[in-house]
């Protein structure tokens, strides 16, 4: 057993401090990305009340949101879309291209919908039968020309290894084309897998598709390629 002493409590502001010091310089070392800075939006009415606010996080072109809320006599008055797209704009003069965030089933998952936010996943499990939903949307394209796709990998029988090289090859040039791999499931034998991609243009899948290195992988596989079959998919 090494030698120290483990302690177990609640809010610890000086821990909190240190870990986020050497988490970031660890981060930072590890990406090369050396920019990351809270993000806030501040609303106030004139008797100086606080009316709503929002705050987050940019780092490395990407932004996050990690809380919003109007008071509940000034909601259904727009001020929500106001600092959503207050803050989209602060990050975009930052440099981000993209941004994150996640609200329960019981907050507000179709206000984040009408504002352009495609769902990335869901974690459930929460307190009264609810889930929390992620959300996702790209900061340089319009979302209504995003295109996601499912596909449905199958590997040889003798090219089980091949083919899920050339897929991990494969799947790290998605962000060439403006396209992000969401989600990467395999089955027990390995034999096939399922992949869940956004574009955030039909342009862009298009080059991918066309990519010349993506061709000259497969080429070299042969008649050991996987066989994919693509559908076309969106939220429901």
């Amino acid at each position: 057993m090494p030698a120290g002493e483990l302690r177990v409590g609640g809010a610890d502001a000086e821990l909190s401090a240190r870990l986020e010091r050497e988490l970031t310089a660890y981060n930072n070392a590890a990406t090369g990305a050396d920019d990351e800075a809270d993000l806030s939006v501040r609303v106030t009415g004139p008797d100086g009340e606080l009316v709503g606010g929002l705050t987050g996080w940019t780092w490395g072109g990407r932004a996050g949101v990690n809380t919003l809320w109007v008071r509940a006599d000034r909601r259904h008055q727009g001020w929500g879309g106001r600092m959503l797209r207050a803050a989209e704009e602060e990050a975009r003069r930052r440099g981000c291209t993209e941004v994150s965030l996640s609200s329960f089933s019981f907050q507000a998952p179709d206000f984040y919908r009408r504002h352009g936010y495609s769902d990335t996943g869901i974690r459930d499990g929460i307190p009264g039968g609810h889930v929390d939903h992620h959300f996702w949307k790209s900061l340089g394209h319009d979302p209504a020309a995003a295109v996601r796709l499912v596909a449905l990998v199958e590997f040889g029988t003798d090219a089980v290894e091949a083919g899920q090289r050339y897929e991990d090859t494969v799947l790290a040039l998605l962000g060439r084309h403006d396209g992000r791999l969401e989600r990467r499931l395999r089955t027990g034998d390995g034999r096939s897998e399922v992949h869940v991609i956004r574009f955030a243009t039909r342009a862009g899948y298009g080059s991918f598709l066309a990519d010349p290195e993506r061709a000259a992988l497969r080429a070299v596989l042969g008649d050991a390629a996987p066989v994919t079959r693509v559908l076309e998919v969106r939220d429901v």
